[in-house]
């Protein structure tokens, strides 16, 4: 940062690097005592920050907190301020504040996102949007990954991660109601960038990354990133870890006119991705009699038999080339395959111990065998702009492609010994000896052909959005283990319709109303025919406020949701596994607040607010009828505020606090139980040696709590089987070089 001072103090302006910005501020007391006329000149600014940021696209960095643009609303770069359905982006500095280790953690303080509700088990970025869980994973666009896959990507590759709210299906196809992630891969900059950085932490946390970014010519047609990053950390139960390694390189050619080329890769290797922690309502929500609580960090696995490897492979490009000043076209493909190797131990059913007579004693099954995934998705675009009057147009036309395969078995062995929740033994059997009986095999093979076009019309102040899609998706599933095949094929129309007004002062009210639809993957049981595909529809009203000149965007939306034929897994503990029905209708209704600011040079803000009423409408099940489904919260809120040291003794100082609340949540369908509300604190503590310059320059360190009190809190229950303990307080120190 450098800054100019005038003679009297009277005014400062300073350039911030990092977030690519210009900012100017007035020292009131120093107008006047500079006199009446510099005070009658100063009154024209009438503002204490004026901001210009640097030009801002849909699928680069943000350089703050608060972005502007996006893609993901609409596949064409669209002020959010102007996209008529709810658009969250999480920036890569906002990510870098909270340190965040996963995608679902990137989304914490997002409106209508339940990011907690596995807890500490966060095997594959599953989160819960506008009430509903599995929102599909897109990467650049793309698809990567849904209710079956582990596809998940570490957040140190990325360079912003972005929520669509809502029915999406118009330009993504198949997609969950509640919404779609849509994550944007870091690529090649047009300025140098060179960061490396090392973390140690709780838990034995020990972590690694570097990013470099640079041209490859002098030219600069052709410039290349690679972000590499590596972790290693013990997880909340005794015996388990996590163990990851990632690289993600890229390759950018452009003619700096009309075409560019650019190749994303990436590879992850996770020899021990994590655990999944269920536990029993008993014990968790309720002290089991005789006993209390379960401890936080009981492990019902064992270090023996633990096993749960994941490893991803993908490969993809991006080509641009603009036709003309009003036509571009674009293709965008990739290639992604992840493979998974799970073996584990859970627990049955609880018997008393011999010697207390409390229920402490739990039966345990041995599980395991793989989960392996390859898909290729290709979008092709075709963007023209042009005018019919007073209107201007941006029309898109698509065509795109997706086909993917899974190979999944899996099997158990019941002839294990239980284990002692109060007096936990580990290490005395000989898991080796024991075979796996098949219990699952499946092949599955699925595919989606989509045709789409959506026209965004600009009338003075009117943003209008419309948009057609016609789809034709296939799947296959071969149950090898019972004999049986399903195939069906299905189509759909879905559509999108949205008006949005902004006003000269800023304020922007909206509606649109959007549809959906979802083909199942899931077999059904022997003897029963294949699911429907869900479908869904909404109506979203809401206001958006982003003044120009400044770094603030606040959010208001209210939504009516429907979708039908939902299919919902339950565990049934006489198959020793969970069985799929298709539960009908889930009807929720909802309101949204968010707001991010950068309110000047020094403090950034993100709140937001969050209620649901969510009512299962029709159900095979009659006692779920009228009643809210398991694990979604009714209330959740959140307040992160950042603030930076600019000027004195304490310059580069960085202090961050952060609050998340979580309602209150039914503990299953039948609502018998719940899961009691928590309130969750998060701190932040950085310094920029930059401040001392010379050999410092560019090196600080940054020091990150979350659960601050070490709450110990139940996140969610899908049953009365299925509880899961939130993550204790982890802190994480990460000393970091740019330059």
């Amino acid at each position: 940062m450098f800054a100019y001072v005038g003679e009297k103090h009277m005014a400062r302006m300073a350039y911030r690097a990092g977030a690519g910005k210009w900012a100017f501020s007035v020292s009131w007391a120093a107008l006047l005592a500079a006199g009446p006329a510099v005070a009658e000149d100063a009154v024209r600014l009438d503002v204490l920050k004026v901001e210009e940021r640097a030009t801002e696209n849909g699928t680069g960095p943000v350089g703050g907190y608060v972005a502007r643009q996006s893609r993901t609303g609409t596949k064409s770069d669209t002020p959010i301020a102007k996209t008529p359905q709810s658009v969250s982006v999480v920036s890569r500095e906002q990510m870098q504040a909270q340190q965040v280790e996963s995608v679902a953690e990137a989304l914490r303080y997002t409106p209508g996102v339940f990011a907690e509700y596995r807890g500490a088990s966060n095997l594959r970025d599953e989160i819960f949007v506008r009430g509903f869980y599995y929102v599909p994973k897109y990467l650049d666009g793309l698809f990567l990954g849904g209710d079956l896959s582990y596809a998940k990507i570490e957040p140190y590759l990325l360079e912003r991660v972005e929520m669509l709210a809502g029915p999406s299906s118009v330009l993504y196809g198949q997609a969950n109601p509640g919404g779609l992630v849509n994550m944007v891969s870091k690529t090649p900059t047009d300025m140098p960038l060179y960061e490396t950085e090392v973390s140690i932490g709780t838990g034995n946390h020990y972590g690694a990354a570097f990013d470099l970014s640079d041209r490859l010519t002098t030219d600069g047609r052709w410039a290349g990133r690679l972000a590499v990053t590596g972790l290693n950390r013990d997880l909340q139960e005794d015996g388990a870890e996590r163990r990851a390694f990632a690289v993600a390189p890229s390759l950018r050619w452009t003619d700096h006119e009309t075409t560019s080329l650019t190749i994303l890769g990436g590879y992850q290797n996770e020899p021990d991705a994590g655990y999944r922690n269920f536990l029993d309502a008993a014990g968790t929500i309720v002290p089991i009699p005789g006993y209390g609580y379960v401890p936080r960090d009981f492990f019902v696995s064992d270090t023996g038999f633990e096993k749960f490897e994941r490893e991803q492979l993908w490969i993809g490009y991006q080509l641009e080339h603009a036709v003309s000043d009003a036509l571009t076209l674009r293709q965008n493909a990739r290639y992604h395959q992840v493979e998974t190797t799970h073996h584990t131990l859970i627990y049955g059913s609880a018997s008393a111990s011999p010697t207390t007579g409390a229920a402490t004693i739990y039966s345990r099954s041995l599980t395991g065998g793989a989960d392996d995934w390859r898909q290729f998705a290709i979008d092709n675009q075709a963007e023209y702009r042009f005018g019919t009057g007073a209107a201007a147009h941006t029309l898109l036309a698509g065509l795109d492609y997706r086909h993917r395969t899974r190979d999944y078995i899996w099997g158990r062995n019941r002839n294990v010994p239980s284990i002692d929740v109060a007096n936990p033994v580990y290490g005395n059997f000989d898991f080796s000896s024991l075979d796996l009986t098949t219990t699952d095999d499946q092949d599955l093979t699925a595919e989606q052909f989509g045709l789409y076009l959506q026209d965004q019309i600009e009338i003075d102040g009117f943003s209008l959005l419309a948009g057609l899609r016609y789809d034709r998706a296939s799947t296959d599933i071969d149950d090898n283990f019972n004999d049986l095949s399903y195939s069906y094929d299905d189509n759909a129309l879905t559509w999108r319709v949205g008006a949005l007004y902004t006003f000269d002062n800023g304020i922007a009210p909206y509606v649109s109303y959007s549809t959906s639809f979802e083909p199942s993957l899931y077999a059904p049981e022997a003897g029963q025919p294949a699911f429907d595909p869900t479908t869904a529809r909404q109506v979203e009203l809401g206001v958006k406020y982003a003044p120009e000149g400044t770094g603030l965007l606040l959010t208001a939306a209210v939504y009516d949701l429907r979708q039908k034929d939902v299919v919902m897994s339950a565990w049934d503990p006489d198959l020793g596994r969970s069985v799929y029905s298709q539960v009908g209708e889930v009807h929720n209704q909802g309101l949204e607040l968010s707001a991010k600011a950068e309110l000047d040079e020094h403090l950034s803000m993100v709140a937001s607010y969050s209620y649901i009423d969510s009512t299962i409408e029709d159900s095979v099940t009659a006692a779920e009828i009228g009643r809210t489904p398991a694990r979604v919260p009714a209330h959740t809120a959140s307040l992160w505020a950042d603030y930076r040291f600019t000027d004195g003794a304490v310059q580069g100082l960085g202090l961050g606090a952060g609050v998340r609340y979580i309602g209150t949540s039914q503990g299953n369908n039948t609502n018998d139980f719940e899961v009691p509300a928590v309130t969750l604190f998060d701190a932040s503590a950085s310094y920029d040696f930059s401040a001392l310059g010379g050999s410092w320059q560019g090196v600080s360190v940054q020091v990150n709590a979350k659960n601050l009190t070490d709450e110990t809190y139940v996140a969610s229950c899908a049953s009365a089987y299925a509880c899961f303990y939130g993550e204790g307080r982890t802190v994480v120190a990460t000393l970091k070089k740019r330059w």
